[in-house]
Formats: C-alpha cells, structure tokens, sequence
C-alpha cells in the first residue's frame, strides 16, 4: 500500500523525534519508562475492593444504560465548543487495514460488487470484527462483564446470539462532544514511543498535569498515548496482543475521582502483562463494568500529538458517534479532535 503524505510527515517527525529525544516542547527532566516487572502486582481481591470504589451502578438511577455520558451536559458541551480558536480538525482514527498482519490477524474485508459496463455506481460490503487491538472503535458498556454482571448490574444473561438486550452501543447515539484531553506519556518521558510492557501509573498522569498545565475535571474525555502507532510505523507490525504498553489498573480510582466520561488510548487501554493475578483487562472490567465510562480503544493519536505540540495545546473539543446498531457491543469510530 502506498504511504500517505500524513504519514511521510509522521515518519519524518518520528526520525526526528528519535534524533533529538523528544527534545521539542515543553521542558521537564527526562523521566525512565517503567517496565511490567517493576511494579507490584495486584490480586482479584483487589479489583473487588476496586470496583466497589468506583462503582457508578444506580448513580444515574437503576435502568441507566448511558453511565458516564451522562456527565457530558449541555453546558459541558458548550465549554468544549468554546475550546474551537484555530479551527484544526484531527481524526483519532487508524485506517482500517485490509491487510493481515502479526497485530491484525483479522483484517478488514472490503468486498465490491461487480459492475456492469456502463454502470454508473459502485457498490462495496464491509466484513469487520472490530473488537480487539487493531481498530479504533467504541465499546458499549455490555461489551465488558464482571463476575456474571454489566454495568448498573445488568445480567450477562441479557447478551445473546440476537444481541445486547441493555446497555447496546444504541445508547450512545447521540454521540459524544465535551472537552478532550491528550494526556502524551512519551512525551512526558523524552521518548519517541513507550516500550512493550511499559506501565503507565497515576502518577504519571498527575505529572503530565502539571507539565501541560492542564487538570482532568468532570465528564472530560481523556486520550492516553502511548505512541504505539508511531512505534509501529518504526519497527513495523508488531504483536500487542500479549505485550504493549498501557495503563495500570492503579490509575482507575484517579480517573474515578476526577469523573471521567470517556477513557481512550492508541491501545486497548491495559497494559500487558495486566499485573493482576486471575482478572483479565482489569482497566476495562472497572471503567466499563464498574464506571460506565464510554472507551475509545486503538485510538491513533500520532497525528494529534503532533498537533498539540505545535500549538502548546493539550485540550480540544472531542467529537465523535458510533453507528447506532442496536443491540451491538460497539462500533467502529472516527472520533475528531478540533482546537
């Protein structure tokens, strides 16, 4: 396939940013990337704990099926639209590739109709399973269960063959537009990208508050980069499905407090190893079993890291609609930062 010229600029930014060590924008000592085996591991007993903590269940009242988008209010609304000065528009979404790959093994199928000469239309059908590591999607809050329940206690007996009966990807048809944050790890650390396995921690991000001199507040959609696509477009296709940088699970009560509504990455949020012992994607059992949080997963925030360095910005208006399927897990997305 060939190259784009967004991606030319983006491999040049990187080979710079390699040569210089990130040296462009603000200024902080460097900080050392924190790998999987330097921290301690929590247990199921933990997340238990955790997920009383942050629970969000009957806060919206008990036939709740929005959770955290409830918090993205009119007035939220009008603030992000009022974040609008330069009138740049970023997409936070990675082409869907066709191509099968070590982190794509279930590509998209892009099939076209034959056409008959003289036809004047064309028509194509599109085959995707848009869950896992590969593209940039929304997940509905029956995406994710947690000992037999979805978020606002919902039985896990109410996803079937036909689809999720609550708490379907149809609830957030009205889509999403509040204030975006990017909240860029690599940067923070003076690194071109994390490393596989690295864990990113609360106070990590408290950090990159204070750096960008921006604060995370209520119903704020918040984008974690890790600079995962960027390392690809490096080193080539790599495997994120057992290990890749990501959040740790120590990071939700954080997010919890500050009221989050919605929780993306360029990965699928966790960090792999998940540092949990016996609870699979720990971060995405608690924001969206727990919180409601709506999560944006293999979000491609290259492009808008590039962007907000140029304009010393790390806050923008987020927007962005799933197709309203009902009953569906999720969606593939195109979200849109716009400063």
């Amino acid at each position: 396939m060939r190259s784009s010229r967004r991606d030319s600029g983006r491999y040049l930014y990187l080979a710079v940013a390699i040569a210089i060590g990130v040296l462009v924008g603000l200024g902080t000592p460097a900080l050392t990337q924190e790998r999987s085996s330097q921290a301690v591991n929590l247990t199921a007993a933990d997340i238990d704990r955790m997920m009383q903590e942050v629970s969000n269940w009957g806060r919206w009242g008990k036939d709740d099926q929005r959770g955290t988008i409830n918090l993205i209010t009119p007035a939220k609304r009008k603030e992000a639209a009022a974040l609008v000065k330069a009138g740049i528009s970023v997409s936070l979404s990675h082409n869907p590739s066709t191509e099968k790959t070590v982190d794509n093994p279930a590509p998209l199928e892009l099939t076209f109709s034959p056409r008959r000469p003289g036809s004047p239309v064309a028509l194509d059908t599109w085959k995707v399973a848009h869950h896992g590591f590969t593209f940039s999607h929304l997940d509905a809050l029956c995406h994710w269960f947690y000992k037999g329940k979805m978020f606002n206690g919902f039985d896990e007996a109410e996803v079937t063959a036909q689809g999720c009966g609550k708490n379907g990807i149809e609830w957030m048809k009205e889509g999403l537009l509040t204030r975006g944050l990017l909240i860029d790890i690599p940067r923070l650390k003076r690194v071109p990208y994390l490393e596989p396995g690295t864990r990113i921690t609360r106070e990590d991000i408290e950090a990159w508050e204070k750096m960008a001199r921006i604060k995370i507040s209520s119903g704020d959609a918040v984008f974690v980069r890790t600079g995962r696509w960027g390392r690809r477009a490096v080193v080539g296709p790599f495997s994120v499905q057992q290990l890749t940088a990501g959040l740790h699970v120590s990071t939700v009560p954080f997010f919890k407090s500050r009221d989050i509504a919605v929780l993306g990455s360029d990965v699928g949020l966790d960090v792999t190893p998940f540092g949990v012992d016996g609870v699979v994607n720990p971060v995405h059992t608690l924001v969206i079993t727990g919180m409601g949080v709506a999560v944006v997963d293999n979000a491609d925030l290259e492009s808008l890291a590039e962007t907000a360095a140029r304009l010393n910005r790390w806050e923008f208006m987020f927007s962005g609609a799933p197709i309203p399927v009902t009953g569906a897990s999720g969606s593939l997305l195109n979200a849109i930062a716009t400063f």
